[in-house]
């Protein structure tokens, strides 16, 4: 049975895992090797890992830390964080990284995500877009760089990343990060009405509810997740896991 991928989102910090909140508070969780390791045991579908100190601090991907990590995963990955330029991109697809999500980039420069999806194939370029609601409600496009809310309307913006190549977008809620509340359906939903890729949630899941609501209700064609994957309990404690499959099946399938 083909079922919705769930998948683990986790967050690079200088080498380590950290976990956020309102992409705020990065919180130490551990060592990327180990957790992948884990999700490898747990057959996970897919995993995607996210470079946040790279615009902090002005630099490239860590090629050598990626070429570790790819070696040690056994599922399709997809890294985002630092790319700005078609070599960069196709230096990380050859060392095993199946996905590039441009981010930044794409609030610079569009065309970048078509020079990438014709190099390298659509099917490789993930827009990823987090979105944050402003002072008046408004949905907009939050630049997770200069950690500022932006004028720009993020549907749009998704919709022309994709008329630019983009096959895939990661969509985040900035409001719901961290907090466990459950996803933002309305937000996920604008864009899977609209968009003709698949859209990837991600951005207050914790419990398999949230999963299977913002798939079956708001049509996700996947949920990613990071505190539900990484914490466990009330007061937050460490505990790298995954749902087993047959409880997907219940979960997620028809």
């Amino acid at each position: 049975m083909l079922l919705p991928r769930v998948i683990p989102c986790l967050l690079l910090d200088r080498g380590g895992l950290v976990k956020t909140v309102k992409f705020r508070s990065p919180k130490y969780v551990g060592d990327p090797i180990n957790a992948i390791r884990i999700f490898n045991e747990r057959r996970v579908d897919e995993l995607i890992l996210l470079d946040i100190s790279v615009g902090r601090h002005s630099r490239g991907p860590d090629y050598a830390a990626l070429e570790e990590i790819a070696s040690e995963c056994f599922m399709p990955l997809c890294y985002g964080g630092g790319v700005t330029t078609l070599e960069q991109a196709k230096r990380i697809v050859n060392i095993g990284v199946e996905k590039i999500a441009i981010n930044s980039a794409a609030l610079s420069r569009l065309d970048f995500v078509h020079e990438l999806s014709v190099e390298l194939g659509s099917q490789s370029v993930v827009a990823s877009i987090d979105v944050k609601k402003d002072w008046f409600g408004r949905y907009r496009v939050f630049d997770c760089t200069k950690r500022a809310t932006t004028n720009l309307d993020p549907l749009r913006h998704a919709e022309a990343l994709v008329a630019l190549g983009a096959g895939e977008v990661l969509l985040t809620s900035v409001d719901r990060d961290g907090t466990q509340v459950g996803y933002d359906g309305a937000l996920v939903q604008q864009f899977t009405e609209r968009l003709g890729v698949p859209v990837v949630a991600c951005g207050g899941a914790s419990t398999p509810e949230h999963l299977k609501s913002v798939i079956k209700e708001s049509g996700a064609s996947a949920a990613a997740a990071g505190s539900m994957f990484v914490f466990q309990g009330p007061h937050r404690a460490v505990l790298i896991s995954y749902p087993p499959y047959s409880e997907l099946v219940c979960l997620l399938g028809n």
